[in-house]
């Protein structure tokens, strides 16, 4: 029964940080670690209920530790420097240390370049590359001393394509920055053996975001489940870290490395919105 339990949770002792999680792929995410038996921190913003966003870090917290895992709420911004060493020092006075830092947090506004406003282009640029490099660079100390330290961004492979580069260039700067953070990063603790990699989605995800921002009820129907991208990164988080990194992985590719064959169970019917940034 021991063995068969063990495999069952095999990201049991293990500690995930992670920025964002109230809602969303971070949430999925948050719960397929928690299902497999890990500790799970969340840095987020929403502390009380929005009307126009389902759930906040508490209720994620909730969702987490019914799933079978333990869960820690910090309310905080990942753009401040104190929020987010608050945070490390909190998940490791919790749960004793870090083995996986997940850069989920994002700012969404796709928009063409005299329609963004320069307040909204900040936002992005802070959120996904500032708030990225500060969480992985607190976490750091703490993933050093793990036996299986990884790094996850949640962004693309950097696809210079003119479709994708000029389409909304503002937020494809952004989401590629993590890229590249991602990927120095893989180069620079290669012989510390900590493991930096990034997941993206090969279709829309059903999410908060893209109902509000990308179409409302109709993409929601051709989007797939925020389950496939949990599914996909709790598959990349149980790999070697010093065999799996550098890597710019796509959430499908993953699961069919991993056996699955029938992706109808994530939804998104047959008319599903493919390669996002995947292909020219």
């Amino acid at each position: 029964m021991t063995g068969r339990a063990e495999a069952s949770r095999p990201l049991a002792g293990r500690t995930l940080l992670m920025s964002g999680g109230s809602r969303g792929i971070g949430l999925a995410i948050g719960v397929a670690a928690g299902r497999l038996g890990a500790n799970v921190a969340l840095l987020a913003k929403t502390d009380t209920p929005d009307p126009r966003l389902p759930g906040t870090v508490h209720t994620a917290a909730a969702e987490i530790e019914t799933a079978g895992g333990q869960a820690l709420a910090v309310v905080g911004d990942v753009r401040d420097e104190a929020d987010v060493q608050r945070a490390v020092d909190a998940t490791v006075a919790r749960f004793g240390g870090i083995d996986f830092c997940v850069n989920n947090a994002s700012a969404l506004a796709p928009l063409k370049t005299e329609e963004l406003t320069i307040k909204r282009f900040d936002l992005m640029q802070q959120i996904q590359l500032r708030g990225t490099f500060l969480l992985t660079r607190s976490a750091l100390p703490h993933l050093r001393r793990s036996p299986h330290p990884h790094i996850l961004s949640l962004s693309p492979p950097v696809n210079l394509a003119p479709h994708w580069m000029g389409l909304h260039p503002a937020y494809t700067l952004a989401k590629y920055g993590m890229t590249l953070l991602t990927l120095g990063w893989a180069a620079e603790f290669a012989e510390a053996g900590i493991a930096a990699n990034t997941l993206w989605p090969r279709t829309l995800i059903a999410t908060a975001a893209v109902k509000n921002l990308l179409g409302g009820d109709t993409s929601m129907q051709r989007a797939r489940a925020p389950e496939i991208m949990a599914d996909a990164a709790v598959a990349i988080l149980q790999r070697s870290p010093r065999d799996c990194t550098g890597q710019t992985f796509i959430d499908e590719d993953i699961l069919r490395a991993e056996g699955v064959t029938d992706f109808s169970r994530y939804g998104g019917g047959s008319d599903v919105m493919l390669d996002l940034y995947v292909d020219p």
